[in-house]
């Protein structure tokens, strides 16, 4: 085991021989949990045009990236090794189209009844949904770039309410 990570750092993915093992939720209680992720991809004005008339030649660009993403948050356990398979009960995946920035934002909320929370599924879901959003638009514009891509807010579980504007002080 190498200096830089030793047993005990508070990473939960490791064993005490610096193993990396799926964390056991067995003895957690259930709580309702949500996460909330976002993230933006910048490009052409042209291509924001496209997206927003709706006329790319491959179709509907925000509606398949809506569907995309809330497939993945579905399959964030077989994405991302230790993600535990979860039982979601809402994927919410919303756009905002950001003139001004050439740019379309998109959020995700992930909710369930559960163990364990559902950050990595509200953020794989916004991945998703952005590189769909490309794949769709690359054609016309290669050079789009996606960005700011976390968590916004979480809920739930043993550390309750958490959210990117709380002071770390609190």
């Amino acid at each position: 085991m190498s200096e830089n990570h030793l047993p005990n750092d508070g990473l939960t993915h490791f064993d005490a021989h610096g193993q990396a093992h799926m964390v056991d939720v067995g003895g957690k209680a259930p709580t309702h949990r949500v996460a909330v992720a976002e993230g933006r991809i910048v490009m052409q004005p042209a291509t924001l045009e496209i997206i927003k008339k709706g006329t790319a030649k491959k179709g509907d660009v925000l509606g398949v990236a809506r569907i995309a993403g809330i497939l993945a948050a579905k399959q964030t356990s077989n994405l991302i090794p230790l993600c535990h398979p979860l039982a979601l009960t809402r994927v919410a995946v919303n756009f905002e189209v950001l003139p001004a920035e050439n740019a379309v934002r998109c959020e995700a909320t992930v909710e369930l009844h559960g163990k364990t929370g559902v950050e990595m599924e509200a953020l794989t879901a916004v991945q998703i949904s952005l590189l769909t959003i490309y794949d769709m638009c690359k054609a016309v514009d290669k050079g789009m770039v996606m960005e700011g891509v976390k968590v916004v807010e979480k809920q739930g579980g043993k550390s309750g309410f958490w959210s990117i504007e709380t002071p770390k002080h609190l």
